[in-house]
């Protein structure tokens, strides 16, 4: 209160007339509503027509696709891999060993336009792409530049295939993340795979139990030891 009255004493100078701001008592509240008085057998709503009322709905996220691709070089060879995941959660795997020397970066593009090319066969609109290559990732939203010549042809490539989209987007995500992707370009790498041979993607299952128990039953109360131990 202090403060204020020194601020309306300062003010008073320039011709300046501070009013305080009154609050709304509840009384008119109580007011309104004697006023306009609702029976009880009328909805609450039916006071405004539907054409006062302004309703914002969200959005209805639209089926959208998600891929995973990744690259592997190493001495046994190099490999890309890319998985495809459909809105109803199932996964459509691709891999392709590469059978020329490339850097890990070459084979980062190469496994992100091996996915893209499979999701365009699968005639995708909308889809989520996603990498643990900062540098595909970064070139591709216009974050980095693209100095290595290279790289360069790839770059374009990719945002050639990105316009058959309706909706894209590029995401950077971790390694941990990205393993399933991790292991199919690490399979085709160090896999020994001849020219003119396909092979189906495998069908990874759960197994939630021992393949195989060996029970063994007993007709008496004597161990199961007890013949060797007569015969020793």
């Amino acid at each position: 209160m202090r403060n204020i009255a020194k601020w309306r004493c300062q003010l008073t100078k320039y011709n300046i007339e501070y009013v305080s701001r009154t609050s709304v008592k509840g009384q008119a509240i109580a007011d309104h509503l004697a006023e306009f008085p609702i029976n009880d057998d009328t909805p609450i709503n039916a006071d405004f027509p539907d054409e006062g009322i302004l309703r914002v709905d969200d959005e209805k996220d639209e089926p959208t696709w998600k891929m995973y691709f990744d690259g592997a070089v190493n001495s046994t060879g190099s490999g890309v891999g890319a998985v495809l995941i459909s809105p109803d959660r199932r996964h459509y795997s691709v891999a392709a060993k590469v059978d020329f020397s490339c850097t890990n970066n070459v084979a980062e593009y190469e496994a992100c336009i091996l996915g893209l090319r499979e999701a365009i066969d699968f005639k995708v609109k909308g889809l989520k792409v996603f990498g643990d290559s900062m540098l595909t990732i970064f070139q591709t939203l216009g974050q980095w530049k693209t100095k290595d010549a290279k790289l360069v042809p790839y770059h374009e490539y990719l945002e050639e295939l990105a316009k058959s989209f309706e909706k894209i987007s590029f995401t950077y995500t971790s390694r941990t993340k990205n393993q399933f992707a991790d292991a199919l370009a690490t399979l085709a790498s160090m896999a020994s795979i001849t020219k003119g041979n396909l092979i189906e993607p495998l069908e990874i299952r759960i197994a939630k139990g021992l393949a195989h128990c060996n029970a063994i039953e007993t007709t008496d109360a004597k161990p199961w030891y007890e013949d060797i131990k007569h015969l020793l």
